[in-house]
């Protein structure tokens, strides 16, 4: 049994419909994102939208903070259905959900599922009948929801009922322990109050999110271990560039190894300039390299070693992954299966032609000393030999004839 059938046999969640995408019950896992634009400007957030959706994210969450914002939704929601894009837009609501639902039905029915932090809802009695409010108008319009539970933005009153319900033990828990379970039983008890408003079961998922990898881990086992619902994925606050990516990429693999989790957002900080569009691809190769699920072919090359102190091979493996990356979009409207293909791109004589004999496609480069000669091979057979200084190229070509004599055309 392959991993990915590990994966589908062991979560056996309920099922989310989200306009048409599935989350939970065995779908794949879903990629979804965040916008970092303020959504009044609706010529901004709509262009950040397509290019995260045009990235691969299956559900783009929008901040809806103000009165503005809440008017710009529907406008929104337009302006990408006349770009023909039709992702999924969340709103994401803190402390006036109930308000701007309320006054702005209109984004009550433009957007397509409600994120509601349970601890910033509001206090005391206002707590209950403003998160009531918030589901009335998910029951109102069939709208999911995504009951957010933040480290950082815990229900301060469960906590304390939770405290004192633990200093009243015998032996009480440490109170990082209680705090963990005060995020859990937030999360399950919103989840049971909604439902009692009347919400369906397969409207609801829940997330738990942390900022440290092994209290993420083990917070998602518990809640796993005691509820039914689909589940989030994200280490929030994840930190910036590789510390950001190696952190999620650590609590994300550890969950889904165990078959845990159904929709997943990669937190990184964005660096200045930097493409919002990272923490899709980032969110795609953590889920692929997984074996979970295929979005873009991958390529295979060599670290690099005193063998190889030319920089040429690590130049065309770059050149050739962002080639595929951006023929993407079209190759996946005219081929059956070219997500899953492999390219090695190889740079001596010790591990390239092997490699390249175990992807789709592949080329080993010379070395260092080595005779100036690239093999290509194809589907583990040497096809010819690319020499001079075209082979990127007529390499790059090489792959696009592969690829069109390969799949299977969607034309047909």
């Amino acid at each position: 049994m392959d991993f990915a059938e590990v994966y589908r046999t062991r979560r056996a969640s309920v099922s989310v419909d989200i306009n048409g995408v599935k989350v939970g019950g065995g779908a794949p896992v879903v990629v979804q994102s965040m916008t970092n634009t303020d959504t009044a400007d609706i010529k901004a957030t709509t262009e950040q939208i397509l290019q995260l959706a045009s990235a691969g994210s299956e559900m783009v969450r929008i901040t809806v903070n103000d009165d503005k914002a809440a008017a710009a939704v529907a406008p929104i929601r337009d302006a990408l259905a006349a770009k023909n894009c039709f992702v999924p837009i969340v709103g994401d609501f803190h402390f006036n959900g109930h308000k701007l639902l309320s006054e702005h039905p209109e984004c009550a029915q433009a957007l397509a599922k409600y994120r509601i932090n349970p601890g910033n809802v509001g206090k005391g009695k206002k707590r209950d009948s403003q998160f009531a409010t918030m589901i009335e108008f998910a029951c109102q319009y069939e709208k999911a929801i995504r009951i957010g539970v933040n480290w950082g933005s815990m229900d301060q009153a469960l906590l304390a009922e939770l405290m004192d319900e633990n200093a009243q033990r015998s032996e009480p828990y440490e109170a990082h322990a209680v705090m963990k379970e005060t995020v859990i039983r937030s999360a399950l008890q919103s989840a049971e109050q909604a439902i009692a408003l009347g919400l369906p079961k397969n409207k609801i998922i829940l997330s738990c999110k942390m900022s440290v990898v092994q209290d993420l881990i083990s917070v998602y086992r518990a809640l796993a271990a005691r509820s039914e619902f689909a589940l989030h994925l994200g280490l929030t606050e994840a930190g910036i560039g590789s510390k950001g990516i190696v952190a999620s990429t650590a609590a994300l693999a550890v969950l889904m190894h165990d078959g845990i989790g159904d929709t997943i957002r990669i937190s990184l900080t964005p660096e200045p300039g930097a493409d919002r569009c990272k923490e899709v691809i980032v969110a795609q190769e953590i889920l692929q390299t997984m074996g979970l699920r295929s979005f873009v072919p991958l390529v295979t090359a060599c670290p690099g070693c005193g063998r190889t102190t030319s920089t040429y091979f690590q130049s065309l493996a770059s050149q050739i992954q962002n080639y595929l990356r951006q023929q993407m979009p079209v190759w996946k409207n005219q081929y059956h299966g070219v997500e899953n293909m492999s390219v090695a791109v190889m740079g001596c004589v010790v591990n390239g032609p092997g490699e390249s004999k175990h992807a789709n496609i592949g080329i080993s480069l010379p070395g260092t000393g080595e005779r100036s000669v690239a093999p290509v091979y194809e589907d583990g057979e040497k096809t010819l030999t690319l020499k001079g200084d075209n082979i990127a190229a007529e390499f790059q070509q090489l792959i696009d004839q592969y690829i069109a004599r390969t799949y299977t055309s969607k034309t047909i």
